[in-house]
């Protein structure tokens, strides 16, 4: 039996990829993206939530750089 993936929007300031990724791939990526949003379906996440998520159910997933305000 295969792993369950899911679809992950992988956005940056060029503009974003869409892959099929398991859970631990999802994770690995995460890992090195400091700072970055992390939604799990409309949701927005800590990154170390998806570890726990039911990734059967979590629905897609969306990683986007943290966007910063002010003057």
């Amino acid at each position: 039996m295969s792993e369950i993936t899911t679809s992950v929007m992988i956005a940056d300031r060029t503009g974003h990829t869409t892959l099929q990724l398991t859970q631990q791939e999802t994770l690995e990526r995460v890992a090195g993206m400091e700072g970055a949003w992390v939604f799990a379906g409309d949701r927005m996440v800590q990154p170390g939530d998806l570890a726990e998520a039911d990734w059967a159910t979590v629905g897609a997933v969306r990683v986007l750089p943290g966007i910063v305000g002010g003057i």
